[in-house]
């Protein structure tokens, strides 16, 4: 089985400052419940959603206004076969200046999941 994750891009109308504390804000923007604190290195914090979607995440990588990176240490997803694929995969965001527009481009993506499976589909 390959493992080699999925990664997309796109602009948004904001700053790369303003975006990338928007990513932070996961109650701002993620449907379900979250406990603990989000946005530091080192955090660790869960996400539920009904009986579908339980996950614990760390942040293992926070570059200031550019980067932030979950690690996935537990997983358990109900609408996929392997309910634990995501165990130990990462979730990276990136933001970045749009040339000289005052706009930012936000690159996601998750490594380590099998078969190039898009993120947008298990979120």
């Amino acid at each position: 089985m390959s493992t080699q994750g999925y990664t997309t891009s796109f602009v948004v109308n904001q700053t790369p400052e303003e975006a990338f504390s928007a990513i932070n804000n996961l109650r701002g923007w993620w449907s379900g419940e979250i406990e603990g604190p989000t946005s530091k290195l080192g955090d660790e914090f869960t996400y539920r959603y009904k009986d579908v979607h339980y996950s614990k995440q760390r942040i293992v990588e926070v570059v200031p206004g550019k980067r932030i990176v979950w690690l996935i240490l537990e997983a358990w997803l109900s609408f996929i076969e392997d309910k634990n694929e995501w165990n130990g995969t990462k979730v990276v965001f990136e933001v970045s200046k749009k040339g000289d527009d005052l706009g930012g481009h936000l690159k996601t993506g998750q490594l380590g999941t099998p078969q190039n499976r898009p993120v947008e589909t298990v979120i």
